[in-house]
C-alpha cells in the first residue's frame, strides 16, 4: 500500500512584502511549496510540524524579530532548519544564530543561486532527522512490548555474551535463554543478530545500560 508523504514545504518569514513576493516567486520557479508570513506570530499560529521542510527567516523585524522565534521554536521543541535573511546584522547576531542550530546566514543581497542550493540542503537535512526520528521511535515501540526478562537478555545479548554465559548469569538454562531469543528477534523484527544489535543500539533504553 502506497502512503503519500507529506511534501516539503518553504516557510517564509520577512515583514516586507516586496522581499516575500519576490522570493516566492523564485522559489517556486523551481517546484517548491511556499507559505509566507508577515511576522513571526502570524508562522507559529500556522506552523504545522507534520510537514518537512525549512524557515527562511528575517533576523529583523518587529514585535517578535527572527533571532526570538528561534528562541520560541527551542522552547516549544520544534526542529526545523533555519537559514537566516538579513540585510543589516552583525558578527553577534549570526554567532547567535548558529549557537541556537541556524543552518545558514546569508546577507542580503544574496545570489539566488546559493540561496536554493541552501534551501534544498535544509529540506534534506529535515527529511533525514525526521526519518532518523521515525525509525527510533519504530525501534522503541518494538522495545516496548519486550518482557523484563526479555530486555534483560537482549541487553546481554548486545553486549556479546553467549547463551551459555547468559543462562549462568540469569540462572536459567540455555533452552529458556533460546527462547528469549527467539522472541526477541520476532518481536523486533530482526532478520539477524547483527541487525537486532544495530536496532538495540539505536534504542536510548539500553543505550543508557
Amino acid at each position: 500500500m502506497n502512503i503519500n508523504k507529506p511534501a516539503p514545504v518553504v516557510y517564509l518569514v520577512d515583514d516586507e512584502f516586496s522581499v516575500r513576493d519576490s522570493l516566492r516567486l523564485l522559489i517556486e520557479s523551481t517546484g517548491q511549496t511556499v507559505s509566507s508570513f508577515e511576522s513571526a506570530e502570524a508562522f507559529l499560529k500556522s506552523y504545522d510540524n507534520k510537514e518537512p521542510g525549512c524557515l527562511l527567516l528575517d533576523i529583523r523585524m518587529p514585535s517578535m524579530n527572527g533571532l526570538e522565534l528561534q528562541e520560541e521554536l527551542l522552547k516549544r521543541k520544534i526542529s526545523i532548519p533555519i537559514i537566516f535573511l538579513s540585510g543589516h546584522a552583525g558578527i553577534p547576531d549570526s554567532a547567535k544564530a548558529f549557537r541556537s542550530g541556524a543552518v545558514d546566514f546569508l546577507e542580503k543581497p544574496f545570489d539566488n543561486e546559493i540561496l536554493l542550493e541552501r534551501i534544498e540542503e535544509a529540506i534534506k537535512k529535515d527529511i533525514a532527522s525526521r526519518n532518523l526520528s521515525n525509525e527510533r521511535l519504530l525501534i522503541q515501540n518494538r522495545l516496548d512490548a519486550l518482557t523484563l526478562r526479555e530486555h534483560e537478555v537482549l541487553s546481554l545479548v548486545v553486549c556479546g555474551y553467549s547463551n551459555k554465559e547468559i543462562a549462568k548469569m540469569l540462572g536459567i538454562s540455555n533452552r529458556t535463554v533460546e527462547a528469549h531469543r527467539a522472541r526477541i528477534m520476532e518481536k523486533m523484527q530482526a532478520e539477524s543478530l547483527a541487525d537486532l544489535i544495530v536496532m538495540a543500539r539505536h534504542s536510548e533504553v539500553l543505550s543508557s545500560n
